[in-house]
């Protein structure tokens, strides 16, 4: 194979890894959270959880994104149906809300409710899983 032809098909290759790469890290799980200046119940979230969330089995699988209310909603996040209370967590897969936590109660009370929305993310992609509602929620019928 003449060495123009070998570089091509290299190129070509790492193009297609970058590509994939970046659909599988576009359509993976995040959390976000909605929050804004002055929050206190957001500072609160800091100061408890925010700083270690990333290197928790749930932050790897679901790593935090943070939005300023104030700033508006990004476009990739349009079918989030945002509140005013903040914060406001949103696990998110595949452009499909999972489910939301509405404020924080606290260390304990942010696990538990992320527990149970964990479990709804492994469900989510079982094949027995159907939309509900205006479809960006998601549960699965047992």
């Amino acid at each position: 194979m003449p060495h123009s032809l070998k570089l091509f098909t290299r190129f070509v290759l790492a193009g297609a890894m970058i590509m994939a790469l970046a659909a599988t890290r576009a359509a993976a799980a995040e959390l976000v959270m909605f929050e804004q200046a002055g929050c206190s119940w957001c500072e609160a979230f800091n100061r408890d959880i925010g700083a270690t969330y990333a290197n928790t089995e749930e932050g790897l699988r679901a790593p935090l994104r943070r939005v300023d209310i104030a700033q508006g909603v990004p476009p990739d996040l349009a079918f989030i149906d945002v509140e005013r209370l903040t914060p406001l967590f949103v696990l998110v897969d595949k452009g499909r809300e999972i489910g939301r936590i509405r404020g924080y109660g606290g260390r304990d009370a942010f696990w538990m409710q992320l527990f149970v929305l964990m479990e709804k993310l492994d469900r989510f992609g079982k094949s027995t899983d159907r939309a509900l509602g205006d479809g960006n929620t998601w549960r699965t019928d047992s």
